[in-house]
């Protein structure tokens, strides 16, 4: 099962990707204030994460879909 993180954005330096299913910090999808990210894993919650809350793949898709995350504004 996939568990998502949320992180900040000055936080990504830290992430090994080699541990998330992203695989790099272009390829992360940003808040639209560019101020929060998010990584997914499976399995045993990597340390650069420990204490950090997480959210099932339902939870996050709320999350994502909130004025936070998706902007009306055209690309």
């Amino acid at each position: 099962m996939r568990t998502y993180v949320i992180i900040n954005s000055d936080e990504v330096s830290s992430v090994n990707f080699d541990q998330v299913a992203e695989t790099s910090a272009d390829t992360l999808r940003y808040s639209v204030d560019g101020t929060k990210t998010f990584v997914k894993y499976e399995g045993t919650q990597p340390s650069f994460l420990s204490g950090k809350q997480e959210y099932t793949h339902s939870e996050i898709l709320a999350i994502l879909a909130t004025d936070e995350w998706t902007s009306d504004e055209p690309i």
